[in-house]
């Protein structure tokens, strides 16, 4: 049987010392694991999505992009997340992703977010700085404990299924450029391109390839900058990627389209299920659960965790 870090129970009461976001990031260094970040549109991804924290008992993070912001309201997502995270005594986050505007950055601060991620990423390097400089110092004028992020490099756009990769090769971030970022704009939070993309092609969706990630990039990256780093576009990247990115200082992965997927799946199975029975609860139980068991095994893998049935202690 394999030998795996930290028991249920160590995990556990070690996560239970942990009251803020940055005191999770930190941890993360410290056992060489990584945040959860999961997109929710709506409440069935949401509840799965705890669900499959609480089951694992490790801290998680929520995030809402610009439209699944919209879609929930700024206001009531982080009421809702809030009250989880109050009811059930557990270490859940929330962040907005992907945020273009200091406008929105604020709006979302305003609310309780707990983290922004500042994506100026369009824009050339010199703008980026300086607008990302520009959001950092304004929110934490507004909250001194707000954790935010910065993002530099080339990762493309859309939870979705791509037809297939684009033939142009990706811009991916040097290390003098991570370094000079960091010191310029005080982030806390870096998000690099290293190899992945957001969305997932139909040849990643059918398993035929999978992201490769340039570990010893995020490896020289973290060196060079010492910073918590964010993976985005995480969906459709193979274990063995991941764990190397976790071991060479990666903090925090974000899962999207693979949440989008499976809950796509849940809502056709109870749909078809019983095409009589016309109680939402029911027909909605499935997605619910397979978000649930996606977030889980993500999780087991960014916590270095046992498979399902085997015994971590």
């Amino acid at each position: 049987m394999a030998a795996y870090p930290i028991s249920a129970a160590e995990r556990h009461q070690e996560y239970g010392r942990y009251r803020s976001l940055r005191e999770i990031l930190a941890g993360t260094d410290r056992t060489k694991t990584a945040l959860g970040h999961f997109n929710a549109a709506e409440s069935l991804a949401l509840n799965g999505i705890v669900a499959a924290a609480r089951d694992l008992r490790v801290p998680v993070m929520i995030g809402v992009s610009g439209r699944e912001r919209e879609f929930l309201g700024i206001a009531q997502i982080a009421a809702l997340v809030r009250s989880i995270r109050e009811g059930h005594e557990h270490p859940i986050f929330l962040n907005s992703d992907h945020t273009h505007s200091l406008a929105a950055a604020l709006e979302a601060a305003a609310a309780g977010f707990d983290a922004i991620s500042f994506d100026a990423s369009a824009l050339p390097f010199e703008d980026n700085v300086r607008e990302t400089q520009r959001a950092v110092e304004a929110l934490r004028s507004l909250n001194p404990d707000i954790v935010v992020e910065g993002e530099i490099g080339d990762i493309g756009s859309g939870s979705r299924i791509h037809a297939a990769e684009r033939e142009e090769p990706r811009v991916l971030t040097t290390v003098e450029e991570a370094r000079e970022f960091v010191a310029a704009t005080g982030v806390d939070l870096l998000a690099p391109s290293v190899g992945n993309t957001h969305g997932l092609t139909r040849a990643m969706v059918s398993g035929r390839t999978q992201k490769q990630l340039d570990v010893e990039r995020i490896r020289e990256i973290k060196v060079g900058t010492a910073a918590y780093l964010t993976l985005h576009g995480g969906s459709g990247t193979g274990s063995e990627d991941i764990r190397d990115a976790i071991a060479c200082g990666m903090n925090v992965i974000h899962i999207n389209t693979e949440i989008r997927i499976a809950l796509r799946n849940g809502l056709l199975e109870g749909l078809l299920r019983d095409q009589e029975d016309v109680t939402p609860y029911v027909i909605l139980r499935p997605a619910v659960e397979a978000v649930r068991r996606v977030v889980r095994d993500r999780l087991r893998l960014f916590h270095a965790l046992p498979p399902a049935g085997e015994d971590a202690s």
